[in-house]
């Protein structure tokens, strides 16, 4: 087993919240069953509720019940381990408070004074948080210090620029993760091996023999229970295209680091964003879904969701081209879509090669128009599958489309949460999955002009793939990118 990461504090702001609850809490106890945490590790969560310790550690062995953690993977973290600090108001004593809770802890457990301080909070106080944080000489440690932060980081250019600003004043870059939780996705990592470990797809990852990439990320669950904040922050541009598409189209997209290492990979990742062409409006459609069917079952439409404004103009789709104005990729689209109720749950990739010059076998049942096309697939089924013409056997001579596939759960154990690898990352000082401020900023300014000038809202019924409008912002192959393991063939 590699050396563990040195012992440290992990402090967890908003403790009680929903994505402690959720995701933090069990990535941690999967962390200590799995022994890639030093065991003198120590879990200070941090809310406004009047707990003590003992609350806490009960409080978080509902959650993990709830989560599906056993009672006895559980006491892994939650005993003598696990601590809990109110922050009251958040005031200048309430942080030194914190800060003299923390020193206390690192001298009873002989602990070398390395924090991680997890931000699992509302956007509108982080600012607070992070200031509090550094006005109580939380900056800095004997040993090493650094603060995880979650999306949303701003809603637009000026307002991530400024956060970036408010950080920096405490905080070297080198101490900031960002976090977007598809980077820790293991297929989404695999993308590089991918690339750049086989020259059966290098060699063709170009304008060359590239027709179109189209990146889709479709949700058959509609707003739910986060609907009032979905329509506030902004829907699925700033929810889903500027982060999580984003960060999958740079990864695609960028030439091969120097190193499979932090700067050098997210060097690549901000070329590619300079690289972008400005967005032409007839490029971007954004959509709102109606009254449909899902599985069956008839569902609201967007604007009939408890929280909802009747007046609201939020999409909950979009479809937009990008172009990448470098050697490798000069004219080839880049299609982006991600939407709610949508015909299936489904993250993937699809890389559609050019047709062949000739048509030959066209008069064999070959489409001249199909092409070869690499469909990696990120969710529900990990893997991917390279589609391509054979000969169907016997008489008469026809071709058909078959697929090549490549599923994880075929020769690998369950993959880890992506929530585990981040932590786990955190502890070990590795930048390689986080987002580096120019990358926000450039993500940001790509997407200005299409939040300031939005175009039409257009209706698709809950259960399909979008509204027609978008059709032309798509491979054509839609048999194949709208297809799952468990779909049809």
């Amino acid at each position: 087993m590699s050396k563990l990461p040195d012992p440290s504090v992990n402090v967890i702001f908003g403790g009680t919240g929903d994505l402690a609850r959720r995701k933090l809490l069990p990535a941690l106890v999967h962390l200590a069953k799995g022994g890639h945490v030093d065991p003198r590790c120590r879990v200070l969560a941090v809310a406004i509720e009047d707990l003590d310790d003992v609350g806490y550690r009960s409080l978080a062995r509902d959650a993990l019940a709830v989560a599906g953690v056993t009672a006895a993977d559980a006491a892994l973290l939650c005993g003598e381990s696990m601590h809990y600090h109110c922050i009251g108001k958040g005031a200048a004593a309430d942080f030194a408070a914190l800060a003299a809770r923390l020193t206390a802890l690192e001298q009873a457990h002989d602990l070398p004074g390395n924090r991680a301080f997890y931000l699992a909070l509302p956007p509108q106080v982080f600012v607070s948080t992070v200031e509090g944080l550094g006005n109580a000489g939380l900056a800095s440690s004997p040993g090493w210090t650094r603060i995880i932060v979650e999306k949303p980081f701003g809603r637009d250019l000026a307002s991530a620029e400024t956060l970036n600003r408010q950080v920096h004043r405490f905080y070297g870059e080198s101490q900031i993760y960002r976090i977007d939780h598809y980077l820790g996705k293991e297929t989404v990592q695999n993308l590089m091996v991918l690339r750049f470990a086989n020259t059966i797809f290098e060699s063709v990852w170009n304008r060359d023999r590239v027709e179109a990439v189209q990146i889709t990320v479709a949700e058959d669950l509609g707003v739910g229970t986060r609907a009032g904040y979905y329509d506030r922050s902004g829907g699925a541009i700033r929810d889903m295209l500027q982060n999580h598409l984003t960060q999958l189209f740079t990864l695609v997209a960028m030439e091969i680091p120097s190193a499979y290492e932090a700067d050098s990979i997210r060097y690549e990742k901000i070329k590619v964003l300079r690289s972008t062409r400005p967005i032409a409006p007839a490029g971007v459609v954004r959509g709102r879904y109606g009254a449909g069917t899902i599985g069956g079952q008839a569902v609201p439409g967007y604007l009939e969701e408890v929280g909802i404004e009747p007046d609201s103009r939020t999409e909950t789709f979009v479809a937009l081209e990008l172009y990448v104005d470098n050697w490798r990729w000069s004219g080839v689209p880049f299609y982006l879509r991600t939407g709610k109720r949508m015909g299936k749950t489904l993250s993937q990739i699809a890389v559609r090669l050019r047709s062949t010059p000739a048509a030959l076998f066209d008069s064999f049942g070959a489409k001249h128009e199909t092409a070869d096309t690499l469909i990696i697939s990120l969710q529900p089924e990990a893997g991917f599958s390279l589609h391509f013409d054979v000969k169907v056997p016997g008489a008469p001579f026809r071709t058909q489309r078959m697929p090549l596939d490549f599923r994880y759960d075929h020769h690998f154990p369950p993959m880890p949460e992506a929530y585990e690898t981040l932590l786990l990352d955190v502890l070990e000082g590795d930048q390689t999955l986080f987002v580096h401020a120019d990358e926000v900023e450039q993500s940001w300014r790509l997407y200005s002009s299409v939040i300031a000038t939005p175009t039409p809202l257009r209706d698709y019924p809950a259960g399909t793939w979008g509204p027609p409008e978008a059709d032309h912002l798509a491979i054509p192959d839609t048999d194949l990118w709208q297809e799952t393991w468990t779909g049809k063939r």
